[in-house]
């Protein structure tokens, strides 16, 4: 599906939008659900990947293909690998099969997993046969996704003897692991984060209990570029966040005050207001504690004509497309001034935006979001729009509430 899209014909936008629960949120607590099956869960997110999670979860003995699912791919290696007579091969799509899995299997082979590749060595897709783990001490590199870390220790209180985990070197994605905790906390598992080392304690069971998911913040993201790049007083109401949010992406609130947008906690609202065209010319931000809205503030700057140089990207090499590279290939065409490294991204200011240029998504659904809203700017095109179902079904239709042109092509 491709679609056109082009800017609303009032300037100031007003709405209201209900977001879906949170993509990383609702796969932690499905896994914890699998573990522990009094656990109810509400606002579940109803992206491709939860919906993957679910159906990959029940599967016992033969193929689970989690498709573009990378959280999917993470959770339930660790998953399926304690699952003592469990058999499966755990695959996907073919950019599923380029992404890297070796450093999490070698941690979960020395704690006495039975895992091996199918194809390429370090790589999807998997056989797996579920074994009784009881060893409980592993180490992992702390810089890498903190997805490998969140699988190790959303699994660990089902281990008779729980897990402790060392992290070695500079942690990245702090707040994601934090969440993990969180929730693990939230249903009575005691556990521990001091300097570079995880403790999990065991529990065997789980008292009934109501988990509600909270909306999500990367989702937010969107709109937060959306009120950036239109006219003072624009205001969208969002639904439904908390201020003292787990997600690491909350920070959009700080972020956002650079480019004029105030927010506002109400009940389980946000409110974001754009209440000056007074912006900061040179951003500069360390995102490696929250890389997946680094696309969403690069195209935000571009679409403003300021600058920026960000950097703790280099998670976003293995994502669904190597992020960096394909920003730069976009953001190029477009008629933008950027450099990228491994783990840096650089635009020089400009006000010159091309017009009705395609916009590729490399089957990323952070791609075809982050791009929409510079239709404020210029009328443009997303090819594969439908990517967006992996995290936002309802992304297109959302849009159209705020009255932005959406047409196929």
């Amino acid at each position: 599906m491709k679609l056109y899209l082009s800017a609303p014909e009032n300037k100031t936008l007003n709405s209201a939008i209900k977001i879906t629960g949170s993509k990383s949120e609702s796969n932690r607590l499905l896994l914890l659900q699998a573990l522990y099956p009094n656990i109810k869960i509400e606002n579940l997110s109803n992206s491709d990947d939860a919906i993957v999670m679910q159906k990959g979860i029940k599967v016992s003995k033969g193929e689970v293909d989690i498709h573009h699912a990378g959280t999917a791919m993470r959770f339930l290696t660790t998953y399926f690998s304690c699952q003592d007579g469990k058999e499966v091969v755990l695959t996907g799509s073919k950019r599923m099969t380029e992404r890297p899995i070796g450093v999490l299997v070698d941690a979960l082979k020395s704690l006495g997993a039975d895992i091996t590749y199918l194809e390429n060595s370090g790589y999807p897709p998997l056989h797996i046969k579920g074994k009784k783990i009881t060893t409980n001490k592993v180490s992992l590199p702390a810089n890498i996704s903190s997805q490998y870390i969140s699988s190790l220790v959303l699994t660990a209180p089902s281990l008779d003897n729980g897990l402790e985990l060392e992290l070695v070197g500079k942690i990245t994605s702090v707040p994601y692991i934090k969440m993990t905790l969180a929730l693990l906390t939230q249903i009575g598992v005691e556990n521990s984060f001091e300097g570079n080392t995880i403790k999990v304690a065991p529990k065997k069971s789980v008292s009934n209990t109501t988990l509600v998911v909270e909306s999500d913040w990367s989702s937010a993201s969107y709109f937060y570029s959306i009120v950036a790049m239109s006219a003072v007083g624009t205001e969208i109401t969002l639904s439904a966040y908390k201020k003292d949010s787990l997600q690491g992406d909350s920070v959009l609130a700080d972020i956002y005050t650079d480019f004029g947008v105030e927010t506002t906690f109400l009940d389980a609202k946000v409110v974001l207001k754009k209440i000056t065209d007074k912006e900061t010319q040179e951003i500069t931000k360390d995102l490696s504690n929250a890389p997946d809205i680094a696309q969403t503030i690069a195209v935000t700057v571009f679409g403003l004509g300021l600058g920026c140089h960000l950097t703790g990207l280099h998670t976003l090499k293995i994502k669904e497309t190597d992020r960096l590279e394909a920003l730069k290939t976009e953001l190029t065409k477009l008629g933008a001034s950027i450099t990228v490294t491994d783990k840096t991204l650089t635009i020089k200011p400009t006000t010159k935006i091309n017009k009705d240029i395609a916009i590729d998504t490399y089957n990323d659904h952070r791609m075809g979001m982050a791009f929409a809203p510079l239709a404020l700017k210029t009328n443009l095109f997303i090819n594969d729009a439908g990517v967006v179902s992996k995290s936002y079904p309802d992304f297109w239709t959302d849009l159209k509430l705020l009255k932005f042109g959406v047409k196929e092509a």
